[in-house]
This record gives C-alpha cells, structure tokens and sequence, in this order.
C-alpha cells in the first residue's frame, strides 16, 4: 500500500517560496526544500519530480490570489492597468520569484489565465495578429522588468544616490536626472512608466487604423 502524503502542493510551492524569499531564486533546490520541510531530499521526489515542476508550483502560488477578470464597463487600457496592477501587487511580496513567471508563462495555470484576459483586452481594442503579440510582451516586460528593478535597483536606492554625487562637469544630466529621481516613489515609477506604454499602445492603434496590417523588414 503506497504511504500516505503528508504535504500538499500548496505546502511544498511555500516552502520553495520561503527558500527564494530568505537566500534568493538561486538558492532554491530540492534539498533546500526538503530540509524546510523536514524530509530527506530523495523523500520530496515522492511529491515533486524535479526542480522545473517545484519553480511552477512557487508561480501558481504567487499568482493564486490573482483576479483574471477584467474590470466591465472601462476603456481598454483601464482594464490593461488593473490586470497589471493586480500581478504587482501579488508578486511585489516575492520579487525574487518573479523570473520564474517569464520561465514558466507556457505551463503555469495562472500565468496563462491572465495572459489569456489580457489578450481579450487587447483583441477588443482592435490588436490582431503580431500586434497582439508585441503588445502582449511589452506589457509584460514593463511588469517584470518594474518589479526586478525595484528591487535590485530602486530609484530611491544607494546607485541613484551615487550616480548624483557624479562629477558635474563630466555627467552634467546624468548627475541631474540621478538627483531627480530619488524623489520618484517604486509605485509613481511604475504608473507613469506604464503609461507611457499604454500610449505607445494607443498610437500602434492608431497607425493599424490608418496604414492597415504592419509589415516589418526581415
């Protein structure tokens, strides 16, 4: 008779996500995990069958709480902006863990739900074919791209404070931008950043409606 599980899925994608948040995404190991839970690391294959399948298991953790529906009755890129914020606000708890939606976009439950509401978004603003598909990756570079650079890099952080005190003479606006952005919160640098996106977005429409199909040069 096999022996009973003791953990869940959900039990072992937080104790994977416990390890990314306390010793960083390149700590995560299945013997890192099994020691979090008390087992033997050849006990933990019993529930996991490799690291691959353990890092989809931390995404779909983060992402559970995630609404995937988007907002009725509000222009297109209102509903863009709460899908987005909604991702945000979950993974800016992990940023550590936040590669791993990108690695995992083809297999992780929640990632394709979202992605699947965000591309009924797009489709309903007028985005067809490989417009639909850039539109998709930029917003998902900002929301990705965003979350790790606040973390590793904050505007309010030690570089930009750095980057001010640059000689004048030799980095006139890179010591004056520097200055600058320390006052920039992560959320303020976040929203004007993606609305600046959404305006590249708008203006794509604008250009398909006008010109027709894009034809890119190989």
């Amino acid at each position: 008779m096999p022996r009973p599980r003791s953990y869940s899925e959900t039990d072992i994608a937080a104790a994977a996500l416990a390890v990314i948040d306390h010793d960083g995404l390149a700590a995560l190991t299945m013997r890192a995990v099994a020691v979090r839970l008390g087992l033997g690391t050849m006990s933990l294959y019993r529930y996991v069958s490799d690291r691959e399948q353990l890092e989809g298991l931390v995404v779909d953790l983060v992402l559970s709480a995630v609404d995937t529906t988007p907002p009725p009755d509000l222009p297109w890129d209102e509903q863009l902006t709460v899908l987005v914020e909604r991702v945000r606000a979950a993974a800016a708890a992990h940023p550590q863990a936040i590669p791993l939606a990108l690695t995992h976009r083809h297999t992780s439950a929640n990632v394709l739900r979202w992605a699947e509401a965000v591309l009924g978004v797009l489709t309903a603003a007028g985005f067809t074919e490989d417009r639909r598909a850039i539109a998709l990756r930029c917003l998902l570079g900002h929301l990705i791209g965003s979350i790790q650079m606040d973390h590793l890099g904050p505007l309010s952080g030690a570089g930009t404070e750095a980057m001010a005190r640059l000689s004048p003479e030799a980095y006139p606006l890179l010591a004056e931008t520097a200055r600058e952005a320390r006052e920039v919160t992560a959320g303020d640098e976040f929203r004007r950043g993606f609305r600046i996106l959404l305006l590249g977005l708008r203006a794509s429409l604008d250009q398909a409606a006008e010109t027709g199909p894009e034809v890119t040069n190989q």
